[in-house]
C-alpha cells in the first residue's frame, strides 16, 4: 500500500505552491514596480495577467493529476475529526486555486482594457454593462491572481480642484460620474498626485501653503508652507518630490514628500511662475513665466535655474514628449504653440493654435498635443512633429489645464466658467460628457 506521496507529485505540489507564492507577491508590490501613469504600467499589468492565466492552467493540471492519482490514507492514529478537516482544507484550497485566477480574467475581460496572454489580445466574453462591472469590481479579490490588487485594477479617478468652492471633485473615469467631494482648502490649484494614486498635493493660494490629502481617506491631513500666492506644482517621476510654483516670489518650492517639508527654493528669472513641470527622468524643471513671456529651466541635481527660453505672450501649459527630447508650451496672449529641444534648450517650432491656448498635455504615444483654447471653447489636437492642427472639439467655457487618462483613451478638461469637465474620447476626437464638478474648476490630476 503506497504510504507516501510520489517523487512527481512532490514535484509538482511545491513548484506549484512557489509559482502562486511569486504571483501574488507580484500582485503586491504591483504598484511598486510599475507606479500609475508610468510608461511601464500597462505592460506589467498584462505580464502580471498572463502569468496568472498559466498559472490557472497549471492549477487545472494539478487538478486532473490528482483526480487520478489517489493520495495516501490518512494516518490510522488520526480522529475522524482531523480527517474531515483536513479533507475540506485541502477542497477550499482547490477553489480557491481555480476561482481566484478566474474571476481575476473575467474581471479583467470585462474591463476596458481587456486581457492580453503575452501581448496577444484575447476575445471578449461578452459586452460590458453597468451591472456586470459593478459585481466584477466587488469580485475583485480574484485580480490578485491575474490582474493585480483591485486597487491596481480599477479605472482611474480624476481629481478635479475647484478654485471657486474650496473642494477637489473625484470623478471614476470608468463611469464620468463624480464620487466624492474633498475639502481642500480656501483657493485650490495645482495639483499632483503620489504614483501610488494615495496622497495629493495640492496649491492653496489666499493660504500660501500646500495642502495633503489623504485619497484613500478623502481627507486632508496636514499642509505645508510654501511661499505668498503658489499656483502650479508637479511631481518628480519617482514621486520623491513636489515642485510648486511661488507667483509672488518668483520661485520654486521644492517639497520633499518623504519629510513632508519644503526641502529648499530656486529662484527663477522669470517673472509669476505659473507652471512648475518636471521632465520625464527627472533631471529637468520646466517653469512657465506669465509675464515674462519665456520659460525658465532648472538643473534639479544643481538646484538653479540653467536657461530661459524665450516664447510668446503670457507662457500657461508645459507638456513634455514621452522620450523627454521635446517639451511644448501653450503662449495664451499670443495663442500659439512652442516646441523646445530639451538638449540644447532651442525653439525649434512654433504654429497658432486656439484663441487663448492655455493647458496642455502629451498623449503617451508621442504623436498629438493637446491644447485647450479659452478663447474659444475649444481644444484643439496638433501633430506632434509638425504642429499642425489635425482637430479641434468643442468643449465647456473657459476650459483650462486638463490631464489623459494613463492608456490615452480619454482627456478630461477643466471647464472653469462651466463649472465642468468635458471629457473626450481621444481616437474619435468627440466630446463625449460634460461632468459638472465645483465652482471653476482649475485643471485634472489622473490616478
Amino acid at each position: 500500500m503506497q504510504t507516501h506521496y510520489n517523487r512527481a507529485s512532490i514535484v509538482i505540489h511545491w513548484v506549484l505552491a512557489l509559482a502562486l507564492i511569486g504571483q501574488l507577491a507580484f500582485g503586491v508590490f504591483l504598484d511598486d514596480i510599475a507606479p500609475r501613469g508610468t510608461p511601464a504600467r500597462a505592460g506589467v499589468i498584462n505580464l502580471h495577467k498572463s502569468c496568472g492565466m498559466v498559472l490557472l492552467l497549471l492549477v487545472l493540471a494539478r487538478l486532473a493529476w490528482r483526480l487520478r492519482h489517489a493520495a495516501p490514507p490518512w494516518p490510522a492514529s488520526m480522529a475522524a475529526w482531523q480527517r474531515h478537516a483536513a479533507a475540506w482544507s485541502h477542497r477550499m484550497l482547490y477553489a480557491c486555486m481555480v476561482v481566484l485566477p478566474s474571476s481575476g480574467w473575467v474581471a479583467s475581460n470585462f474591463s476596458k482594457h481587456g486581457v492580453k496572454f503575452f501581448g496577444i489580445a484575447l476575445p471578449p466574453l461578452g459586452p460590458k454593462k453597468g451591472i456586470e462591472m459593478a459585481f466584477l469590481r466587488w469580485l475583485g479579490v480574484g485580480a490578485v491572481l491575474v490582474g493585480g490588487l483591485p486597487s491596481a485594477g480599477a479605472e482611474p479617478y480624476a481629481y478635479v480642484p475647484n478654485e471657486g468652492s474650496g473642494t477637489l471633485s473625484v470623478i471614476d473615469t470608468a463611469t464620468d460620474k463624480v464620487v466624492a467631494e474633498i475639502a481642500a482648502g480656501t483657493k485650490p490649484r495645482g495639483t499632483a498626485i503620489s504614483p501610488d494614486g494615495k496622497i495629493a498635493y495640492v496649491s492653496d493660494q489666499p493660504n500660501n501653503r500646500l495642502v495633503v490629502v489623504n485619497l484613500v481617506e478623502r481627507k486632508v491631513t496636514g499642509s505645508i508652507a510654501l511661499g505668498e500666492s503658489p499656483e502650479g506644482v508637479g511631481m518628480s517621476p519617482d514621486g520623491r518630490w513636489v515642485a510648486a510654483a511661488v507667483e509672488e516670489t518668483n520661485d520654486i518650492a521644492f517639497v520633499d514628500t518623504r519629510t513632508a517639508q519644503r526641502a529648499f527654493v530656486v529662484q527663477v528669472r522669470g517673472k509669476n511662475p505659473e507652471h512648475a513641470v518636471f521632465s520625464p527622468d527627472g533631471r529637468l524643471v520646466f517653469v512657465s513665466a506669465e509675464e515674462g513671456g519665456a520659460v525658465d529651466i532648472i538643473d534639479f541635481a544643481a538646484r538653479r535655474q540653467v536657461a530661459q527660453v524665450p516664447v510668446g505672450a503670457r507662457p500657461r501649459g508645459i507638456g513634455f514628449s514621452p522620450d523627454g527630447k521635446r517639451a511644448y508650451v501653450a503662449a495664451e496672449s499670443s495663442s500659439e504653440v512652442y516646441l523646445i529641444d530639451t538638449a540644447t534648450f532651442v525653439t525649434i517650432a512654433k504654429s497658432k493654435a486656439g484663441q487663448r491656448s492655455n493647458g496642455i498635455t502629451v498623449h503617451p504615444d508621442g504623436k498629438r498635443v493637446f491644447v485647450s483654447n479659452g478663447g474659444e471653447a475649444t481644444v484643439s489636437i496638433i501633430d506632434a512633429q509638425t504642429l499642425a492642427v489635425m482637430a479641434t472639439v468643442g468643449v465647456g467655457q473657459r476650459p483650462w489645464n486638463m490631464a489623459l487618462t494613463p492608456d490615452g483613451k480619454k482627456l478630461y478638461v477643466a471647464c472653469g466658467r462651466s463649472g465642468s469637465v468635458s471629457v473626450i474620447d481621444v481616437d474619435r476626437a468627440v466630446k463625449i460628457a460634460d461632468v459638472p464638478v465645483g465652482k471653476l474648476p482649475w485643471g485634472v490630476a489622473i490616478r
